[in-house]
């Protein structure tokens, strides 16, 4: 595995190279940083040269003001950076949940960066008809609000059941590498709930603009994944946009670090489909 850092405007990214063949970038999904997802890319690594990072403000990325947060805008941004710096032409894609957003947004501002996007539940309001996403950008705020007042252990059950996630993992795939609630992720959830909700709400996504770009975006959904949660909506609408059915995935929304072995050769089946 190779690992390095990146300057950007305000901050310096981690990220590690795992594999050889066409280049795959994973974005990840919440507090989720370039570890996240170690399972699926030692599945993936025999196939892809797969890139995954710490995004801004989690884990080993440095900002230089780290209490201003960022936007999504800038999230994209980066994705581009890591892009141009480390791969030659279009390349893969996977975003889970926030990474699908930076994944929508980074096809949008950077045209020919993208080949194929799989854009797993992308939490995304911005998706959905107005009335909807007013009611679910309330939601993102009022988890941010119960944060504040009473901590990680009383919003994280809430956050679960707003994305439909199994907190209990009781489907997992056995002999997955541990993600202990230590204090590296204590502190990217700080970050990912007081910050990248807020860049969520207030996002600036344009879906005609999705609709327009020349990547090729498959909006993807996890089996489990209760029908009535707003981020299976959101691929759902994301499907009527871009105008090609949604795909299913294994497990729920969390599918890529619960079904590693599953979701990879999903992940194959789909790319090879879609050419």
């Amino acid at each position: 595995m190779d690992r390095g850092v990146l300057s950007v405007p305000g901050g310096v990214l981690h990220y590690q190279v795992r594999g050889a063949g066409p280049l795959l970038l994973i974005s990840q999904s919440g507090e989720g940083d370039a570890d996240r997802s170690t399972d699926l890319v030692e599945q993936l690594a025999g196939d892809y040269r797969v890139i995954t990072y710490d995004r801004r403000g989690l884990s080993r990325s440095r900002l230089d003001s780290p209490e201003r947060g960022a936007t999504l805008v800038e999230h994209a941004d980066d994705v581009h950076r890591l892009v141009t710096a480390l791969g030659d032409g279009p390349v893969l894609m996977l975003g889970c949940s926030l990474g699908a957003v930076i994944g929508l947004h980074a096809a949008v501002r950077h045209p020919g960066l993208i080949h194929t996007l799989i854009a797993h539940e992308p939490v995304a309001p911005r998706l959905l008809p107005g009335q909807e996403r007013g009611r679910h950008e309330g939601e993102l705020a009022e988890l941010q609000e119960l944060y504040r007042q009473g901590g990680l252990g009383t919003v994280l059950p809430e956050i679960a059941r707003t994305l439909g996630i199994d907190p209990a993992g009781a489907d997992a795939e056995p002999g997955l590498t541990p993600q202990p609630m230590d204090a590296q992720r204590v502190a990217n959830f700080d970050y990912f709930i007081r910050h990248d909700f807020t860049a969520i709400i207030h996002d600036t996504l344009d879906t005609d603009a999705v609709k327009a770009s020349g990547t090729r975006i498959v909006p993807a959904f996890g089996r489990t994944t209760p029908r009535t949660v707003f981020d299976y909506r959101c691929a759902q609408s994301l499907a009527e946009i871009v105008g090609r059915e949604a795909v299913e995935f294994p497990g729920g929304h969390n599918g890529n670090t619960s079904h590693p072995r599953a979701y990879a050769a999903r992940l194959r089946e789909v790319l090879a489909e879609v050419g």
